[in-house]
């Protein structure tokens, strides 16, 4: 980005949102069908997200911060899935029974963690996300996973229009390709929340005790 460009976002998209009081993990669709190399779906980007991942989760339940999954997943007739799977056919993989659909063993969800299951981008088009949060008192969420162009930056936008301070890790998302990836974390970071490293959310989750 040429200077003249970066000077255009200073001082008008670059404010910093900033942790709250009560965060929630949102661990997005680390599902393996980004991360097997036979899928139509991979993304290299993913696989280094779910290598960073584990750690942050790990340091999220060391100091009881919430974490919640979604996964995708679709009837067998496909009619959950509209208008996006005919854009996106590919996604026809998400169907229960295909080991595409099943989590990355990773960052795979623990048993007292609660999973939510989306047909679209954001994690919270057509699920209790929004409600489930606001019961929970929760000020900030902390998005995880992929794909940065996709699902993240939807969760980003809807997070932030629910009224959450909304904090994307940017060493734990990912894209199949790096451009998208930067350019909509950039986009994030200007518009709609905190773009910021694992280490310190880490530190942010040290604090709360």
């Amino acid at each position: 980005m040429s200077d003249n460009l970066q000077n255009n976002y200073e001082g008008v998209w670059d404010s910093r949102i900033g942790f709250g009081n009560n965060p929630v993990v949102i661990s997005i669709d680390f599902m393996k069908g980004y991360t097997d190399t036979s899928s139509p779906l991979y993304a290299e980007g993913v696989v280094s997200a779910v290598k960073a991942s584990p750690q942050l989760l790990e340091k999220a339940r060391q100091y009881n911060v919430p974490v919640i999954h979604t996964n995708i997943l679709y009837h067998p007739s496909f009619m959950d899935g509209g208008v996006w799977l005919k854009k996106a056919p590919v996604m026809k993989a998400m169907v229960a029974g295909n080991a595409f659909a099943e989590f990355c063993p990773e960052v795979a969800p623990h048993e007292s963690e609660l999973v939510l299951t989306k047909q679209y981008a954001s994690a919270f088009f057509g699920t209790s996300l929004a409600a489930t949060l606001t019961a929970m008192g929760a000020d900030t969420v902390i998005l995880i996973g992929c794909s940065t162009s996709g699902c993240i930056r939807a969760s980003a936008v809807d997070a932030m229009q629910h009224g959450f301070r909304t904090i994307v890790v940017r060493d734990c998302v990912g894209d199949r390709h790096p451009d998208p990836h930067e350019a909509n974390l950039f986009d994030i970071n200007s518009k709609y929340g905190d773009v910021v490293m694992r280490d310190e959310v880490i530190d942010y989750f040290a604090s709360l005790t």
